[in-house]
């Protein structure tokens, strides 16, 4: 049997709040005195006001728990999407997540119980259908029922098992339901209400747990959410369920929907998820999670002026196609003005919705929209083994009136605006235009939060418009977007009132005359405002705004497409047609070309990438390619890697401690001479795909097991070094391992023998160190058929990397794939090493779900096979 849902429920005990006669018994806070129920609402005000804790959710190595709260229809939303994420967690691995039953079952207090609604006799059959028993999740429930009545945990208790490791990121998502079956008795409603919006504040504020408000608000008068359900939302939404959550996500009907509509509201929590654990970005910072690529070089946003989302669907497949973000301008939506309507009370029209949550709504629609035809959207690390590859960034904008927008900006209009940039933090969206203008107290509350709790990106704005400014005036207001150096990228429009001598390149004479000023330099955006500043949008490199030409209409006058503005570059020589290549000998296999082809090719880039295949680098270097003015850089494989490195003016540290380079970048200097960079992105390749599985926290005695003496294995040393890990060699040639260990640290085994009494063998160094391997990473041709002692795979199963990308299936790959291990193919590596050299020639982010296809299609075994 399936067991299609798994809810803990602890026993009740001392710390725990049961449910009594309508009396919170043995909790750590009561309700009641004297038997008279005390107002929920003056209580819940009450603890809210009262709460001097500050909420500790940090963003790097969090491993505790995910907390999903809010109210259920009858399609049991909270459940299920606790499901599927604690599933998603842990890379839908069964063993795992049996794992982790097992663990939470022999914990204190802990009873998990398997509900099949299809089978009553589910615990019967259990003992007979172990063996066809898939775990589909865990979730943890915080309020329950049993033969005593309803109770709700403890969060003492939780927080017991949070620090004792039974409940983390990966062992279940906690749940709190104010629309549990335990509600459906009144006597007991104010109570539970109660209880369970104070574990909300404690989980939220003391335990620093990260919490996400599953927004449920069924459009259908059948939805099976009944009037009291909706009335009880409506009491504890603005007391409870949004200050005790950092995100939310809005679901309408898809959870009793027949359609596949609720893949997307899983798919959103986990998109939600990934942002919200990514570390925090920094200012002028490079890598995942940075302005200096999401605001890259030839990157453009598409900004979006209907009044319902819906609107664009007919548009959106092809406007993907050209566009790396899309850019959801609240102030233009109908909702945003039953918003201002609704918060005026002037007009009862309104009454009857809810714009708040459709502002929320429509930007979800937005997303899932993009989807199927987001080639352009970057990886973000979700969990586990997992990348999502598929969620087109959005630029999140309340534009005001005097700003070339619509929204208010009285006192009153700010106010709300400032609100509804709170609840784009709350959505997760990738970048928060922020307009540097306003009031500097609700600025600083909004900025603080933005960078204590969240992930997204800050683009300070400005809009002059009808006006002409100066020279230093354009590049104080670049320096006033900076936002006290809080903003990421800076983005300045400006005004002009004619065109007779190069007005139109003010915006971008500033943006650069600006970034020499202040420290750290983030991406500066410089437009012209009107049909007379078209050119100003061709001159600006970075994440320009641009329309759409199977749009009706444009956002703003002067507005170009993505095409039009590339054509434009390419005329005028700012983006060359550059070459690119791959150097090896015997290269004919090579997935390279067709991966890097076909990513240039996705963001519209005109560059070109070749085969190399010559016997030595000279051959290479004396050769058209490396001599044309337009040679872009060069991947660089076997047999030329070391060779390669006196034909370079400058080694990274990486390349420096390898003693290799795999990707050559061609830049220029102030004085526009060629300098040609050599770096490596191998170690890249390894280290990525294992952070992704390992986190963070390396427990003391985890070793990386690496296979084999060459290149690759200098690579995999330093790789394993950065992750934390110790490191181990094993080579047929003894000298090659030494020299590993002398270079990167780490010991060598003299054999892989699992006997402690031998000098120098494997189990003998484990022993002497209390060690286990955690990963094995082998740099072994395939055509050695190696595979493990059976005896390293007999109890915690390490995680095997093999960097033989053909044949799909190695040896060592079919053998601990059948053990259970979690396994990392030289398919991936190939990817994630090219992700990396396709940033440092372009500047901007990869296409990364083109890649990752492209190499797949290569490299998957056919029939044939």
């Amino acid at each position: 049997m399936m067991v299609s849902a798994v809810t803990s429920f602890v026993t009740p005990t001392s710390s725990t709040s049961v449910i009594s006669g309508g009396v919170v018994a043995e909790s750590s806070r009561s309700y009641t005195k004297s038997g008279v129920t005390t107002p929920l609402s003056a209580t819940v005000d009450a603890e809210v006001e009262s709460s001097s804790k500050k909420s500790s959710f940090k963003f790097d190595n969090y491993d505790k728990p995910i907390v999903l709260l809010g109210l259920s229809s009858e399609g049991n939303e909270l459940q299920r999407l606790a499901l599927s994420l604690s599933a998603s967690l842990v890379g839908n691995n069964p063993q795992t997540m049996q794992s982790t039953l097992d663990k939470l079952e022999r914990s204190q207090g802990a009873l998990l119980v398997a509900e099949d609604e299809e089978e009553d006799d589910a615990a019967e059959s259990k003992a007979s259908d172990e063996q066809q028993q898939q775990v589909a999740g865990i979730s943890l429930s915080a309020v329950g029922l049993d033969e005593e009545g309803p109770f709700v945990l403890d969060a003492g208790l939780i927080g017991e098992l949070i620090r004792e490791k039974t409940l983390s990121l990966t062992s279940g998502v906690v749940v709190l339901d104010f629309n549990h079956a335990a509600f459906h008795n009144k006597e007991f409603e104010v109570d539970l209400i109660r209880a369970l919006s104070s574990l909300a504040k404690q989980l939220y504020e003391e335990l620093g747990l990260l919490s996400v408000y599953v927004n449920v608000q069924p459009d259908d008068a059948d939805s099976g959410m009944s009037d009291k359900a909706k009335e009880r939302k409506d009491m504890i939404e603005k007391d409870v369920l949004i200050p005790f959550s950092d995100y939310e996500i809005c679901v309408k009907n898809e959870g009793t929907a027949d359609d596949s509509s609720w893949d997307n509201i899983e798919w959103e929590l986990q998109r939600m998820i990934g942002r919200a654990l990514l570390a925090p970005p920094v200012v002028g910072g490079t890598g995942t999670n940075s302005a200096d690529l999401m605001m890259g070089l030839n990157t453009f946003f598409l900004s979006l002026s209907f009044p319902h989302v819906e609107d664009a669907s007919p548009y959106i497949e092809q406007m993907c196609l050209d566009v790396d973000s899309m850019e959801y301008r609240v102030d233009l939506l109908q909702a945003a003005k039953d918003y201002l309507t609704k918060a005026s009370g002037d007009d009862d029209s309104c009454n009857d919705k809810d714009p708040r949550f459709d502002i929320l709504y429509q930007q979800q629609r937005l997303r899932f929209m993009c989807r199927p035809n987001a080639q352009r959207a970057p990886a973000l690390p979700f969990a586990g083994s997992g990348i999502i590859d598929d969620a087109l960034p959005i630029v999140y904008t309340v534009r005001t009136a005097h700003q070339a927008g619509t929204w208010p900006d009285d006192e009153e209009g700010i106010k709300h605006m400032f609100d509804l940039l709170e609840l784009g933090l709350r959505s997760g969206a990738e970048v928060l235009d922020v307009e540097s203008a306003w009031d500097a107290k609700l600025t600083d509350k909004l900025m603080k939060r933005a960078k204590d709790r969240h992930t997204s990106l800050i683009l300070g704005s400005h809009h002059v418009v009808g006006e002409e400014v100066s020279m230093d005036e354009a590049i104080e207001l670049y320096r006033q977007c900076r936002m006290d150096g809080r903003a990421h990228g800076a983005k300045v429009v400006l005004s002009i009132n004619g065109n007779d001598n190069d007005e139109d390149q003010l915006a971008y004479k500033a943006s650069i005359a600006a970034a020499k000023m202040d420290k750290p330099e983030i991406p500066n955006i410089g437009l012209i405002l009107g049909e007379d500043g078209s050119y100003s949008r061709i001159l600006n490199p970075r994440f320009t705004p641009v329309t759409h030409e199977t749009l009706p209409f444009k956002a703003a006058p002067g507005q170009l497409t993505a095409a039009e503005i590339m054509a434009g570059r390419l005329l005028t020589g700012q983006v060359p047609t550059e070459r690119y290549a791959i150097l090896g000998h015997n290269i004919a296999y090579s997935v390279s070309p067709q991966m890097q082809g076909s990513a240039f090719a996705a963001v519209k880039l005109p560059h070109t990438y070749t085969r190399a295949d010559v016997e030595t680098v000279e051959e290479f270097v004396e050769g058209p390619i490396w001599n044309d003015d337009n040679f872009g850089g060069c991947s660089v494989t076997i047999p030329h890697k070391a060779n390669i490195i006196p034909h370079v003016d400058v080694l990274t540290d990486a390349a420096k401690e390898i003693g290799s380079v795999n990707t050559v970048i061609v830049k220029k200097d102030k004085k526009g001479t060629r300098v040609l960079i050599g770096d490596n992105t191998d170690w890249k390749g390894i280290y990525n795909p294992l952070r992704r599985r390992i986190g963070d926290k390396i427990k003391s005695g985890s070793y990386a097991l690496i296979l084999g003496g060459g290149g690759t294995a200098r690579a995999a040393a330093y790789a394993a070094t950065k992750l934390g890990l110790d490191r181990i060699y094993y080579n047929r040639t003894p000298e090659k391992a030494q020299d590993l260990a002398t270079e990167f640290g780490g010991s060598v085994a003299s054999s892989l023998s699992d006997d402690a009494d031998t000098k120098n063998s494997l189990g003998a160094i484990l022993a002497e160190n209390q060690g286990n391997v955690q990963v094995v990473i082998s740099t072994l041709p395939a055509a050695a058929e190696f595979e493990l002692p059976e005896w390293i795979l007999s109890s915690a199963l390490p995680i095997v990397f093999d960097v033989n990308y053909k044949p799909y299936n190695t040896a060592l790959l079919l053998q601990t794939t059948a053990k259970g291990c979690d396994v990392v193919r030289g398919s991936e590596m190939l990817w994630e090493q090219g992700v990396g050299q396709f940033e440092l020639w372009t500047g901007r982010t990869a296409p990364y779900g083109v890649m990752k296809k492209v190499v797949l299609e290569n490299c998957l075994p056919t029939e044939a096979d």
